[in-house]
């Protein structure tokens, strides 16, 4: 069995930590942060190894929330400290990774579809933040369970924390991969009601 290494180097740990260390100061969220991942010219974000994505990611939040000048991520100094955001301690930094992210939020509002239903992904391509997989795009499946609300992270990349009916989809493998593909396989995909329609 051959087991990759989470860290290739120590810069990727660092990076990875001081990605962390800086979400917890509550500027942005993640679905923020994924967005900041994947708004690099693409054919830097396919050379780019994935903690260099991170970082990537990471330097655009901070200038894009004015945290930093582009001539202190030059320079790699502060030029004016601040105080200004409240840095959480150890226990409560410990607090907070217990807690998760919870996404499940309460609203009464009916969903569209129901166990059983046959659905189809819309063949939609946004140039922003989607969660829906480019290889579901278009192609038919059934609910196959309903999540409830949860936050919709096409509008939560944006700031805007709203809720959207989440489902579980399941896809027979041929429908995604082709004829040829084991008959008897099934790809289930959590997906927001707004990538859906009736088949």
């Amino acid at each position: 069995e051959v087991r990759e290494p989470v860290f290739h180097n120590e810069w990727e740990r660092r990076a990875f930590a001081i990605t962390l260390a800086c979400g917890f100061l509550g500027q942005w969220n993640i679905d923020e942060a994924r967005y900041a991942r994947e708004c690099q010219d693409p054919i830097n974000y396919l050379r780019n190894s994935y903690y260099e994505n991170w970082l990537a990611g990471l330097e655009t939040l901070l200038l894009k929330k004015g945290m930093i000048t582009p001539e202190e991520l030059k320079i790699g100094k502060t030029q004016k400290p601040t105080n200004k955001y409240r840095v959480p301690d150890v226990n409560k930094v410990r607090a907070i990774l217990a807690s998760g992210g919870p996404t499940r939020l309460r609203d009464n509002r009916k969903s569209k579809f129901q166990l059983g239903d046959q659905v189809r992904v819309y063949n939609n391509h946004p140039l922003s933040h989607t969660r829906v997989p480019r290889y579901t795009r278009g192609c038919a499946g059934r609910v196959a369970r309903l999540h409830g609300v949860h936050v919709f992270p096409d509008e939560n990349a944006e700031g805007n924390r709203q809720g959207r009916h989440l489902y579980s989809v399941q896809f027979k493998a041929e429908v995604l991969w082709g004829e040829k593909t084991e008959s008897h396989s099934s790809v289930y995909v959590d997906l927001w009601e707004p990538y859906l329609k009736a088949a």
